[in-house]
């Protein structure tokens, strides 16, 4: 399923998506740029946690897949009936991405018993994978792409003066901590609590620099 040419979702890659919260949210929230140690305790966190992610088994990663970028082709059936749009950043890296950003929508309320129905669905077309396993990289990647989208929609606002964005961070925030409850993500809960402690966790100003 990895086509020639695509690259992996390393480590790099990982961790400068993650660091959209610390390189633009938290300046555009505390109104000066993230100190370097800061910053550093952030990525070591992270790193912590990654391998775990790279353990599951290698496969083609959309990485924007949501409802927004499927449409319905006419005069097909089946999964062939499913468009794809938006694919030109694919990399290879654990499957739990794409179903992870398909339901923990960051522009949209899904229903919990929506998320476990398709998680079980998912698990009966997988039936020999590490459910366990699966999980804890399903939900340590859930914290990721959250935290970076929390850095991305600020960015828009804060760079594009595009502030429509930053009325999904609080739905965002609501995913992080939700992705918290889990004991693997320990570490960057004792972290966001040091550094943006739940009553920061809201829509930074909008006339806010970022770094």
């Amino acid at each position: 399923a990895i086509p020639d040419g695509i690259a992996p979702y390393d480590d790099e890659r990982l961790l400068e998506e993650a660091y959209l919260l610390t390189d633009w949210y938290m300046p555009a929230l505390f109104g000066e740029p993230t100190p370097d140690g800061v910053r550093r305790s952030y990525r070591d966190v992270w790193l912590s946690v990654f391998p775990m992610v790279h353990a599951q088994p290698p496969t083609l990663v959309l990485r924007d897949y949501h409802v927004n970028n499927l449409m319905r082709v006419a005069g097909y059936d089946g999964i062939k009936a499913c468009g794809l749009l938006d694919f030109q950043d694919a990399l290879w890296g654990p499957g739990a991405y794409d179903l992870m950003s398909l339901l923990e929508d960051s522009r949209r309320e899904i229903e919990m018993n929506l998320i476990s129905g398709m998680l079980e669905r998912y698990h009966e077309a997988f039936p020999d994978i590490d459910w366990n396993s699966f999980i804890d990289v399903f939900t340590i990647l859930g914290a990721q792409r959250h935290a970076k989208v929390i850095g991305i929609f600020t960015r828009l606002n804060v760079r594009d003066a595009k502030p429509g964005y930053l009325t999904h961070i609080p739905r965002l925030w609501r995913l992080v901590e939700r992705s918290l409850e889990h004991p693997r993500l320990a570490g960057l809960s004792q972290w966001l609590d040091e550094h943006i402690g739940p009553e920061m966790r809201r829509i930074p100003p909008c006339q806010a620099a970022a770094k």
